[in-house]
């Protein structure tokens, strides 16, 4: 009888360990989890924040045909830490992102096209920016489906 009593407290003592260790260990994932996605998008929202300024700096500058400055370094430094958390599908949207951006830009600030030289108008300045647009929709899609599994998506770019 004793030992029935013993045995029955140390396979309680166990299998209570082992639950907090399972817990813990549960737990630890899922806190994990949130810091990775928490620094998603944390990430995200900076990289369409100097989208989105850096784009309407530039407009501003062909309306008012006046120079314009940018920190590029940060927004290279931007894409690196977006690349720390993205998940690959998410990577490579941002790539394709950056390329149509790096389009953009050569229509309206490098060669012949510059604020200062010959300014784009209002139309032209929106034609020019249509496949950074294209692309900043395919990103936002890509990330609304990582994060929470919208299937649908939008169908018009916000901002920029």
């Amino acid at each position: 009888m004793m030992l029935e009593g013993l045995v029955t407290t140390v396979a309680g003592a166990l299998l209570a360990t082992a639950g907090v260790l399972v817990g813990g260990v549960v737990t630890r994932r899922a806190q994990d989890q949130q810091w990775i996605r928490d620094q998603q998008l944390a990430s995200y929202q900076d990289l369409f924040s100097h989208y989105a300024k850096f784009t309407m700096e530039l407009r501003r500058a062909h309306g008012d045909e006046r120079g314009w400055d940018y920190d590029w370094g940060e927004w290279s430094a931007t894409l690196i830490r977006v690349s720390l958390v993205a998940p690959t599908e998410i990577a490579e949207e941002i790539d394709n992102f950056g390329r149509a951006i790096n389009s953009f830009l050569d229509q309206v600030e490098r060669g012949d096209r510059t604020p200062l030289r010959n300014p784009l108008s209002p139309e032209e300045f929106e034609a020019a920016r249509q496949e950074s647009v294209v692309a900043q929709v395919r990103l936002v899609n890509a990330i609304r489906r990582s994060l929470g599994g919208d299937s649908k998506g939008l169908s018009f770019g916000i901002g920029g």
